[in-house]
């Protein structure tokens, strides 16, 4: 699913706007058939969680319906054309004019529907059911039957993840046009042989049509180079050499441009315009190379998540992450818990950021009800993670899960399912997930890389954290003794009120948390079969409310929730600025 674009044979505009929005709290809509359009409604913004536009809706998860009208360009006549939505959280379900289009399970990954024949020229209605009632059996799970032992810690609303459930449509929802035979599919792989390198590039056609062959451009770095090929079966490929490649890599995030245009006997008929970067990256031994030589990863974990828009869409917010990474120095993050916008991973290659990727799967638990489930929107997630972020030179691994009970019986066959799956869809990347457990999680026997959650010394061990560390260097050897693989721990870190200073350190002050992120960098720095460390959280961001959780905010961001800086920004700063990034 090739993101819209605007050129002479392809147009798109954006349907984010004020919608009209109602609630549906005892399940109505359908029955007294608002799918043909609603008759009350209130103004929304799109995109944007519904959660805090509302006095009514912050713990409202769902149904609601959505709706928007439109008119059909005139110079869209006669040419396929779809509707977009980029994430809709978490049950989507779509009519157009009263005619159902389809549904879509999950949130963070883009969908779309043809919708030519059932589009009209003026007066076009968009409705969107959208339920996030949290169930057992989605992915990620809520509502799950409680641990009698745990139940005291249980968060309201009742998710089974630590952020909060926000719902809504959260990404841009675009009407697009495209030839009637298109470019459909775009597969790009990059190897290095010296100082040149390959640019393997294969396309995918939509149908039959005039157009009989494909005509790549590869432009950038003193470079241009023009193939043309005949297209066999609805399918073109072709390989590029590049001699004296500039390479992808952060600080130097050089980028080429691949042109690829349908061509018949009376000229261009499509073309489709993307940014490549050559690199490669691998696991060997206890090291992660990237180009050939080891990496070490200094970054964060982070949430799509600010006030008042919730998970929606910023691209103010979106750049203002990136200006926090700069100015701290880091070079790589983890999407958790979720796929990012395609914005973020399109920005990740220009400004030269490594990423993990990781599917929606957080919180997974493997009870036999509604495990089938569970396992088939795993499938699901990572086909469509793939399929969206597979030509991103800034995704170096993909992530299959975070913490899941990967200790239980049921894991080891529904994860190696996922894992295969994964390696079977792009063999040219590590595939991963991150653990919570230790020496006995069953999926470190087959994974290429390790990564694991640590909170020794808050958590566990509260407020000793030489204990922690002491128990921490334990278990991470422990690991590597029995799975000798790179290790990443991908998550560390400490509640802080922002304001609050202990001298001694003690836990939640600025104090503890700096010294708590210094102490654990200092350990790793020591292991040569650590790779990378994330801190816990970049910024502060909202969850569930529980006793634990002042004013339903997760602490453990080294900036606050409106990006200001707490003392670990500035030594994390201090830390890593002498790999000052380039711009």
């Amino acid at each position: 699913m090739l993101y819209p674009q605007r050129n002479g044979f392809r147009q798109y505009f954006e349907l984010n706007d004020f919608w009209e929005f109602h609630t549906d709290p005892k399940d109505v809509g359908r029955v007294q058939n608002w799918a043909q359009g609603l008759s009350e409604s209130q103004p929304i913004a799109v995109p944007a969680s519904w959660n805090d536009q509302f006095e009514d809706t912050r713990d409202f998860l769902g149904p609601a319906w959505y709706q928007v009208g439109f008119d059909l360009p005139t110079e869209w006549a006669g040419k396929t054309i779809l509707v977009r939505f980029g994430s809709v959280n978490y049950l989507a379900e779509v009519w157009l004019n009263g005619e159902r289009l389809g549904q879509h399970e999950g949130g963070h990954l883009p969908f779309e529907f043809d919708i030519s024949e059932a589009i009209r020229k003026e007066n076009n209605r968009l409705v969107v059911r959208v339920d996030g009632t949290l169930r057992p059996d989605q992915v990620p799970p809520g509502n799950v039957p409680p641990n009698p032992q745990d139940n005291f810690n249980r968060p309201y609303p009742p998710a089974n993840f630590d952020f909060f459930p926000y719902c809504g449509i959260q990404r841009p929802v675009l009407l697009y046009s495209l030839p009637l035979q298109y470019i459909s599919g775009l597969l790009v792989l990059t190897d290095i042989e010296g100082e040149t390198g390959t640019v393997d590039a294969q396309i995918s056609v939509s149908r039959e049509g005039q157009a009989r062959e494909a005509r790549f451009t590869l432009v950038g770095h003193g470079a241009r180079i023009t193939q043309s090929v005949q297209l066999k079966e609805d399918k073109a490929s072709i390989q590029f050499q590049v001699p004296q490649a500039a390479l992808w890599e952060p600080g130097s995030p050089n980028l080429y441009t691949l042109t690829v245009e349908l061509t018949d006997r009376t000229g261009v008929t499509d073309r489709h315009v993307s940014k490549i970067g050559i690199r490669t990256i691998a696991v060997q031994g206890e090291r992660l190379l990237l180009n050939g030589r080891p990496i070490f990863l200094k970054g964060f974990g982070r949430h799509e998540d600010f006030p008042v828009h919730g998970r929606g869409f910023d691209p103010a917010v979106l750049i203002k992450d990136y200006s926090l990474l700069e100015w701290v120095g880091a070079n790589s993050f983890r999407t958790t818990h979720y796929p990012y916008s395609e914005q973020m991973m399109d920005l990740a290659d220009r400004l030269g950021y490594l990423v993990i990727d990781e599917t929606p799967a957080v919180g997974l638990f493997f009870a036999e009800e509604g495990l089938e489930h569970r396992l088939s929107v795993c499938r699901q997630y990572v086909t469509e993670l793939i399929d969206r972020d597979r030509n991103h030179p800034c995704v170096i691994a993909w992530s299959l899960a975070n913490e899941p009970h990967s200790n239980r019986p049921a894991a080891g066959p529904f994860l190696r399912e996922l894992y295969d799956l994964a390696k079977l869809l792009d063999p040219t990347r590590p595939v991963t997930l991150v653990s919570h457990l230790g020496v006995n999680d069953v999926t470190f026997e087959f994974l290429d890389l390790l990564c694991l959650n640590r909170y020794n010394g808050w958590y566990t061990e509260m407020g000793q954290l030489q204990e922690g560390l002491r128990i921490l260097e334990t278990d991470i050897d422990a690991v590597h003794t029995r799975h000798p693989k790179p290790i990443l721990l991908t998550e560390f870190g400490a509640d802080t009120i922002a304001g609050m200073h202990a001298q001694p350190p003690e836990m939640f002050s600025e104090e503890y948390q700096a010294e708590f992120i210094s102490a654990y960098l200092d350990l790793l720095s020591r292991k040569e079969f650590v790779v990378g460390a994330h801190v816990w959280n970049l910024c502060d961001f909202r969850t569930g409310q529980s006793f634990h959780r002042m004013g339903g905010i997760n602490m453990k961001g080294v900036f606050t929730r409106d990006r200001r800086p707490k003392l670990a920004a500035h030594v994390l700063r201090k830390r890593w600025n002498n790999n000052k990034r380039k711009k």
